[in-house]
């Protein structure tokens, strides 16, 4: 695990920064965190992965866009990249600093609570650990797929998924056990096109009829929807139930302050049904994403 020394703390943008370019001269890919500790929006040409993604993401499009677009896959270790004046406005607003966990050849379970880590005590190999907000990160040598509650409280951060940088941690490195392996349900690779077969028929679109008690405005609901059933949906090979549970759990949080309700159980449909058609099991595409909306205190 790379051990960059302590940023300067004169202003937090340029320690955000300095932290940045100090991870990817040790090869850690990297990206700027805005308020809420999550990734920038894509930029008008890149919405709803209209350019078609990143070339480093599962499916490759044609992509060239300077700006700090499509979340993890935005992650470089290319330093006139990280300075550049498109990255500019990302840092100038920038609450932390987030990695590429499979990009630097690791793994993190992100251990959520107190329960979780006293699991990963008595059940995973112990390793470099880094202590977070409310639990911990437990770092290994190697790389898998990237799932999200995989039990109570424990994320799998890897490849196609970022980890805030929290600092180096302490303890020695071990390799990636497969006790950490086998918590990625099977049902996470996602089969071929056709693979498999729904039992649920065409669900009907979310509106203003099912969302009387929504704030939003329909434009804005939809249009938040579309793009995360596209990024649903571009996960043709792997990691579609996971990319479920996190639209899922975005989308909900977007209505937290709504008087309710929202319809957010017709979104739910939707969201399945994309994972569904690029061949996620619907079981896993179920659990995926009532996880994810109710992982927030969203009105339904």
């Amino acid at each position: 695990m790379p051990q960059p020394d302590p940023p300067r703390r004169d202003h937090p943008a340029r320690a955000h920064l300095q932290t940045a370019l100090e991870l990817a001269q040790v090869g850690v890919p990297v990206l700027p965190l805005r308020k809420g500790k999550v990734p920038f929006g894509n930029c008008r040409t890149c919405a709803g992965i209209a350019c078609g993604g990143r070339p480093n993401m599962k499916t490759p499009g044609p992509c060239q866009c300077p700006a700090v677009c499509h979340a993890w896959a935005a992650a470089t270790t290319d330093p006139t990249v990280i300075t550049s004046p498109a990255w500019a406005p990302a840092w100038r607003q920038a609450v932390a600093v987030a990695y590429l966990p499979g990009g630097a050849g690791l793994t993190v379970v992100d251990l959520d609570n107190a329960a979780a880590v006293a699991w990963a005590r008595q059940t995973l190999p112990v390793t470099r650990i880094v202590p977070t907000t409310r639990g911990e990160h437990w770092v290994y040598r190697g790389t898998m797929l990237s799932a999200n509650q995989v039990r109570p409280g424990v994320d799998i951060k890897s490849r196609m998924a970022y980890a805030r940088w929290l600092g180096p941690g302490t303890g020695p490195l071990a390799v990636l056990p497969s006790t950490v392996r086998t918590l990625v349900d099977k049902e996470e690779t996602t089969p071929a096109r056709g693979a498999v077969v729904s039992s649920s028929p065409v669900r009907a679109e979310w509106d203003r009829t099912v969302a009387t008690g929504c704030r939003h405005t329909a434009r804005y609901v939809r249009t938040g929807l579309q793009r995360g059933l596209d990024m649903v949906r571009s996960h043709t090979e792997s990691g579609a139930g996971s990319q479920a549970f996190g639209v899922a759990q975005f989308l909900a949080a977007q209505h937290t302050k709504c008087p309710g309700p929202c319809g957010l159980d017709t979104i739910g449909r939707q969201i399945i049904a994309a994972a569904v058609s690029v061949g996620v099991p619907e079981a896993y595409a179920q659990r995926a994403v009532t996880n994810g909306l109710q992982s927030v205190g969203a009105a339904t």
